[in-house]
């Protein structure tokens, strides 16, 4: 094999695959800076002798037999200095296999490790996106409104926090559940949400980050059958899977936005699976965020049925979704929601009162200001509007589809 093509094909793994082999790793060492340093040497060496000997029937198995054999030579060499190291190897070994209870993934394990309580809160999810999933700070931080060099700067910090403090990783046993589930199903949305904002721009990637997120909400659903907000973040992400095959003209691939989607190419099947899911989430007592989400997307898929939306309904449970989760797409959506029911103005005024600091280079605020504006009878402010959305703007189709309508506006 050529190095240009075991180079292509480490790249991919490493890209494809990280956050799985740092999660293998780091879920029995109890180390994530070990771990994720051990991985580091091995693609090292991937990158050194594949090229020479070809790559591996199992690339990924073969990543981590060597990276497990660095980091045991790390500490070996930690250990054999130190008075009764085979006695506080044995400890650390007994350690290792006990009081842990049953969570069927790598991945998963390590998601509910990296919301310890002893990690600060605000650096939980980008935290698992990152080492989990694999996911670059540059696109963590698009995704928190926050820049990129910001955004690598908390996460350096909040690795050298754990490594500074000695803290090694523990599986909490299940009494700690609840205090760390929340992460963990806000960080499967953020995932599934970025997943698809790369949709068309690394299929590869992407389309793997949402497989990833949908087979990691299953499984927290299996682990925690009684917390509905897992119910209900699984009924959210069917609600929108339901709709993947309406998200593209079928033979233009133009962009088409919920409202004009053909109800007869939604997935029926997944949208009875998402309806059935939400009813449990809700007599599970369920009044959180993502219940309020998936509501709201329930009742857009009424759609199919009666040829209308709700927008009364779904102005209402924008309100409550705002009362337990105020984030910017909840303020924008809610917006949106207000100007089908009350008209443009009245939606612009709940735009104009979010800071411009929080929204200035986020593309969802920009393309409802200029749809709100051009119904309010802006065409100015409307075509300028649409100039910030399309620059914002990666996916091609998307770009097409606003340049579409500002040149309407233009005539």
């Amino acid at each position: 094999m050529t190095d240009d093509a075991a180079s292509v094909t480490t790249e991919r793994i490493a890209r494809l695959s990280y956050g799985k082999l740092v999660a293998m790793l780091a879920v029995r060492s109890r180390d994530l800076s070990a771990a994720e340093d051990a991985l580091g040497g091995a693609l090292l060496r991937a990158i050194s002798e594949w090229p020479r000997l070809g790559v591996p029937t199992n690339p990924e198995a073969w990543l981590v037999t060597v990276a497990r054999r660095i980091d045991a030579d790390r500490w070996r060499r930690v250990v054999t200095a130190a008075e009764g190291a085979g006695r506080w190897l044995m400890q650390e070994d007994e350690r290792l296999t006990a009081g842990d209870f049953d969570v069927p993934d790598d991945r998963l394990r390590l998601m509910l490790i990296c919301a310890h309580p002893a990690i600060d809160p605000d650096i939980h999810t980008a935290l698992m996106l990152q080492v989990v999933l694999g996911i670059d700070a540059r696109r963590i931080g698009s995704a928190f409104l926050i820049a990129p060099a910001t955004m690598g700067q908390r996460l350096s910090r909040a690795k050298a926090r754990i490594a500074d403090s000695g803290l090694r990783f523990e599986m909490p046993d299940r009494s700690a559940l609840p205090e760390r589930i929340d992460a963990v199903l806000t960080t499967i949305y953020a995932a599934y949400t970025l997943g698809w904002d790369l949709a068309f721009i690394d299929a590869d990637r992407s389309f793997d980050l949402v497989e990833e997120a949908l087979w990691l909400v299953r499984l927290v659903v299996e682990l925690a059958p009684h917390v509905a907000e897992a119910r209900a973040l699984l009924a959210l992400l069917l609600f929108a899977e339901a709709r993947r095959e309406a998200r593209r003209h079928p033979e233009t691939g133009a962009f088409v936005p919920l409202s004009d989607q053909d109800t007869a190419r939604w997935n029926n099947r997944l949208m009875a699976e998402a309806e059935r899911l939400l009813r449990q989430a809700g007599a599970l007592g369920g009044r959180g965020r993502f219940g309020f989400e998936a509501a709201i997307q329930a009742v857009h898929a009424r759609r199919r049925d009666t040829g209308r939306t709700d927008w009364a309904a779904i102005e209402h449970l924008y309100r409550g979704l705002l009362s337990v989760s105020p984030t910017i797409g909840a303020l924008i959506g809610h917006a949106v929601a207000v100007a089908e029911v009350a008209g443009a103005r009245a939606a612009l005024a709940h735009l104009d009162a979010i800071p411009d600091s929080r929204v200035a280079t986020h593309q969802p605020y920009w393309v409802a200001r200029a749809y709100l504006l051009e119904r309010g009878g802006e065409p100015g402010g409307a075509i300028e509007a649409y100039e910030r959305a399309i620059g914002l703007t990666e996916d091609a189709a998307s770009r097409r589809f606003l340049a579409h309508r500002q040149s309407m506006i233009r005539g």
